[in-house]
């Protein structure tokens, strides 16, 4: 069989593709729709819209997945196929550092050109009198232009411990990879589970951290600029952490039904490069947005 995909395999039609663009486009509406509802005070279908994108992501990944397992499986896929797709993965991986550089370059415009900018900065007095006039220059920004003020996330505390748990995290997925290279499948199985066990630990932190947020801090999607960059960066990084939490699970379970050999297991390297890149993320994410 594998001498007759010996050159390149081209999988069937399939649906998933549009299925996902359909998902993707659900979520991006609901989500949109959510903080607009939010930051208007009011309820509508934003919650609904962003569900349904979800669930139909979900299936998409569960399909779509299930799919390639099979193909896998089958012995369908050739050393070029594998080729393309550690090719495919490391751009992706590349797709996604720039996402997030977009947003970190949002914070940095923000922090350090528009704050300096709306003090007064580089003989800017006349700006500052006119638009704010009690503007401090200070970051980060607990202050309103309606008078609202907000209190800063601190470092210690939830975020700290969170670090702490990704950290772990990478080094258990580690010693996951290797008992797989190295034949040790107990091994391989009980990092893995523990690696999940402590993403889903990072997931509940981080929602009990948005609760002290909202709650005690006053700090919320409509706390200005500061708000703003929190929860998008903090957020879209949790998304991230899902997503990465579902691929380990499905890992897991085929690690459970006995796939992956140490000449082939791309999938799950794959995995775990997602996983370190995510971790990296958030070291960078604790260091600019909690620490400084």
């Amino acid at each position: 069989m594998q001498q007759e995909y010996e050159r390149y395999y081209v999988p069937a039609q399939s649906p998933w593709p549009i299925v996902g663009a359909v998902a993707l486009f659900l979520i991006a509406v609901g989500a949109g729709t959510v903080v607009l509802e939010t930051t208007k005070g009011e309820s509508g279908y934003g919650t609904h819209t962003l569900t349904a994108g979800i669930l139909v992501l979900l299936v998409m990944l569960f399909g779509w997945f299930k799919n390639q397992i099979d193909e896998s499986m089958s012995g369908l896929y050739s050393d070029q196929l594998g080729r393309s797709y550690r090719q495919g993965m490391s751009w992706f991986i590349f797709s996604e550092v720039m996402f997030f550089a977009a947003f970190f370059g949002a914070l940095f415009y923000a922090r350090f050109i528009s704050v300096p900018w709306l003090g007064g900065a580089s003989n800017n007095e006349m700006t500052n009198a006119v638009l704010w006039p009690t503007f401090e220059a200070m970051w980060p920004l607990i202050n309103t232009p309606d008078g609202t003020t907000t209190q800063v996330m601190s470092a210690a505390g939830l975020p700290t411990i969170n670090t702490i748990i990704l950290l772990v995290s990478s080094v258990t997925l580690h010693f996951a990879h290797t008992g797989l290279e190295q034949q040790k499948r107990k091994q391989l199985t009980w990092m893995l589970g523990v690696t999940i066990l402590l993403g889903l630990i990072f997931l509940t932190l981080q929602v009990q951290e948005y609760i002290h947020a909202y709650r005690d801090l006053g700090l919320t999607l409509q706390s200005g600029v500061y708000g703003n960059t929190f929860f998008m960066l903090t957020g879209f990084h949790g998304m991230h952490v899902t997503l990465g939490t579902i691929i380990l699970i499905v890992l897991f379970f085929r690690v459970l039904k006995g796939h992956f050999t140490p000449e082939n297991h791309f999938a799950f390297q794959a995995g775990s490069w997602y996983w370190h890149f995510v971790d990296v993320v958030w070291v960078m994410l604790y260091i600019f947005v909690y620490v400084l």
